[in-house]
């Protein structure tokens, strides 16, 4: 590279690509690193849906050109509702090809501050750029949980759900699935479908189900945001991430934990039939035997399975980034793992600023879903955009003029 960009862009997913998308739409420099669509093509399983509907899966970008409506036109063909996942990739990587056909793929090793001048990106390759910005939209794979109970358990045995893309290599096996969200709730279904004998083992006393039915028809609309994120009537708050940052910090956390809580789509019910439902329990002891796991419960019951699915989620810690320097990190200040951001998303580190799920803690939930890239893309880019420095110019007669310069803020 032989320019140093205004702005470097760690990641190519649906929350790069839409900054990529506004910041260059306004005139900056943006640099962006990362493999497009890559969480959604290597960390989700094969024939997984979307569970957000169409309105709310559109990446942001300054003109709506870009919308999977646009997509779907050009596809020459109609794509199935819900979104299947390999629909979903192809139209982030037509995204991608469109906005950002000089995407870098190189990966980034570390981000070091540097006194004055901004930050240091080291490549993997060694290249060194000296940047003034950076945006970190590095997605949640650095963020999956592992519950403590299976510490020490090799992944050959306990796995998290999202090191899978191929859930045919569990065909005959009996797999327990830990959690009673979508993900766990749609693993399941998937690996009963490619042959496997599935228990699926909750916190939960019930099922939640999330549907459409109460979404559509003029009430619906009044009752959620296009964005559909959040159940009635918080949907309506939580879209309106600049509210919701000047809510009190109890009335956020309430909105977020509301937003946030474990469901599945009431489309995968009738695919459920050969899946065993324990409710109200959770694995207290997890241990290996015989090339198995042996699981203690606690109602003191055991289960003897070949493996065990975490679909636990995520834990937000940016510190859990690999190439963030811990210099850098121990910089910024963070509540529960999320980084503090001002209203550009900006941390306490000036110039660097975070998109997607760490931005949970300011912004509240809309900005950990697809829904949310639009918000974040513009956000940032107003903060950041070139501002009109206006200077005083004389003219070939002597006359004088005004004329504006842009310059990265």
């Amino acid at each position: 590279m032989t320019k140093r960009p205004d702005v470097i862009v760690i990641g190519a997913g649906p929350y790069g690509l839409a900054a990529a998308a506004q910041l260059r739409s306004d005139g900056v420099d943006a640099h962006v690193f990362g493999e497009p669509m890559s969480f959604w093509r290597g960390h989700m399983p094969k024939g997984m849906l979307l569970r957000s509907p169409w309105g709310a899966s559109h990446i942001g970008d300054p003109n709506g050109s870009l919308s999977l409506d646009e997509f779907e036109r050009l596809h020459g063909s109609e794509i199935a509702r819900p979104i299947p996942l390999a629909a979903f990739v192809s139209y982030g990587q037509w995204f991608q090809h469109r906005i950002v056909p000089d995407l870098d793929r190189r990966r980034i090793q570390r981000v070091d501050p540097v006194e004055g001048a901004g930050f240091q990106v080291t490549v993997d390759d060694g290249e060194v750029i000296i940047c003034r910005r950076v945006v970190i939209a590095a997605g949640i794979a650095a963020f999956a949980w592992r519950p403590p109970e299976f510490d020490g358990i090799p992944r050959g045995l306990a796995s998290h759900s999202n090191e899978h893309v191929d859930l045919g290599q569990f065909a005959g096996a009996n797999v327990v699935v830990i959690g009673g969200g979508q993900s766990a709730l749609e693993s399941a279904v998937l690996l009963g479908e490619s042959g496997a004998q599935v228990e699926v083992i909750m916190r939960a006393r019930a099922l939640r189900w999330v549907g459409r039915a109460t979404r559509d028809g003029l009430l619906g609309r009044f009752l959620f945001h296009r964005t559909d994120v959040g159940p009635a009537v918080v949907s309506q708050i939580v879209a309106r991430p600049k509210l919701v940052r000047r809510l009190p910090l109890r009335t956020q956390r309430h909105l977020t934990r509301r937003s946030l809580a474990a469901g599945a789509a009431l489309w995968l019910r009738p695919r459920m039939g050969n899946i065993g439902l324990t409710f109200g329990r959770r694995v207290t002891e997890a241990a290996r035997s015989n090339g198995h796991l042996r699981l203690r419960l606690d109602d003191g019951s055991d289960r003897s399975v070949d493996h065990v699915m975490l679909a636990t989620g995520y834990h937000v810690d940016i510190g859990r980034y690999p190439f963030l320097a811990a210099s850098l990190v121990s910089r910024i200040r963070c509540v529960d793992g999320h980084p503090v951001l001002d209203e550009g998303l900006q941390s306490s580190v000036p110039g660097l600023h975070f998109l997607g799920a760490p931005a949970v803690h300011s912004f509240g939930p809309l900005v950990r879903f697809v829904a949310g890239t639009d918000f974040a893309a513009r956000t940032l880019a107003r903060s950041i955009r070139p501002r009109r420095v206006t200077t005083t110019v004389r003219g070939d007669r002597g006359a004088l003029y005004r004329a504006s310069e842009g310059r990265p803020r």
